[in-house]
């Protein structure tokens, strides 16, 4: 009897035990961020979602790589009235059409944001015309070409956009990604039109049609790419002896893989890339992350895993070494002063208005 009663004690308490967990469990909150992946996820990682969780261990961050499909994706959940995502990492011009589609939330910038160290409210500290009615930036990028260095004679390494366009003069095939966006500001500069006047120029039929004539000629050696980590292979593969791809890639690639890769910063398209909360999902703790997340100490810190600018004034000299290999990280922030002398400033706008028709004129294009 003694020993039934032990036995039944033992069963109830690890029952009980089991009981707990499970409420435990159960009871802990999640946050569904959607992100882009690859080293870019794993800089959030390190920089926002760890120390956000060691702070709230009631919350479970739950990362999907889905950016690459962000707007479609909320779209649709949005039309269902299922919407599962709490937070999405976008474009500034998918943003944009977000907002105006209503899809997104708007954000109270003054309320939400941390002020800079120094007392300077977000609204002063963030890149100047970054912030936008639903959208908070996280980090300045570039898209721009790398070039496998094995692959070209000492002394003949291409070093600007007209460069990529020359296949006499630099052999090989180009990656290049299979969207109009930089593939038509970039034919335009190696046709010879000036870096501030690209979207002037791109803003007329004959400008659109330049742009198409100069891709023609690169066309049958292009090797089109649609995820941000197939420029890197593709290159370390030598399939292809240049390619465009995103500066935080090619980074990891070059410093991290030790790859034979160099960076062209000519031309670099750079742009915005931020937060947006979708339709319904703006609660007090996704408030609580978006505060957090992106403060000026945060920003810095995703500096350290990869080589994205971040998007606060008062970030970029807090900016400091490769948490990895202890590089100096401020050379290779797309908006270091050697790195930055002739970008093209991403047109969200225009894109966000023409961005549509460009693509299936595009697509035409690669169908003919």
């Amino acid at each position: 009897m003694k020993q039934w009663l032990k036995t039944t004690t033992a069963l109830v308490a690890g029952v009980a035990a089991m009981g707990a967990a499970a409420t435990s469990v159960q009871a802990q909150e999640t946050l569904t961020i959607v992100s882009w992946g690859g080293a870019y996820t794993e800089s959030q990682v390190k920089a926002y979602h760890e120390p956000y969780m060691a702070n709230n261990p009631d919350v479970r961050i739950i990362n999907e790589d889905r950016s690459a499909n962000g707007l479609a994706g909320i779209r649709a959940q949005v039309a269902a009235g299922n919407v599962t995502w709490d937070l999405v990492d976008m474009l500034e011009g998918p943003a944009i059409t977000a907002c105006a589609e209503g899809i997104i939330e708007p954000i109270n910038h003054d309320e939400l944001l941390a002020s800079a160290p120094d007392g300077t409210p977000a609204t002063e500290d963030f890149v100047e015309g970054s912030l936008h009615e639903c959208f908070i930036p996280q980090i300045v990028y570039a898209t721009l070409f790398a070039y496998n260095s094995d692959m070209f004679d000492d002394g003949a390494h291409p070093s600007t956009i007209a460069d990529v366009f020359d296949l006499d003069g630099f052999a090989g095939r180009r990656g290049m990604q299979q969207i109009p966006a930089g593939n038509l500001e970039w034919a335009l500069v190696a046709d010879g039109v000036p870096y501030d006047d690209v979207y002037d120029v791109l803003d007329t039929q004959e400008g659109v049609a330049r742009a198409f004539s100069k891709l023609d000629e690169v066309k049958d050696s292009a090797v089109w790419w649609t995820e941000g980590a197939q420029p890197p292979q593709l290159l370390a593969d030598r399939e292809v002896s240049m390619s465009s791809g995103y500066n935080g890639r090619l980074f990891n690639a070059q410093v991290v893989e030790n790859q034979p890769f160099e960076l062209i910063w000519d031309g670099q398209l750079f742009e915005i890339d931020g937060w947006v909360v979708p339709a319904g999902k703006l609660t007090d703790r996704v408030k609580d992350y978006l505060h957090f997340a992106t403060d000026t100490q945060r920003l810095a810190d995703q500096a350290k895993y990869i080589s994205y600018g971040p998007a606060r004034n008062s970030s970029a000299p807090m900016v400091s070494t490769h948490e990895e290999t202890g590089i100096d990280m401020q050379p290779h922030m797309p908006t270091a002063p050697e790195n930055f002398q002739t970008p093209i400033q991403k047109d969200a706008e225009w894109w966000a208005n023409n961005g549509d028709e460009m693509s299936e004129r595009f697509n035409a294009w690669l169908a003919r």
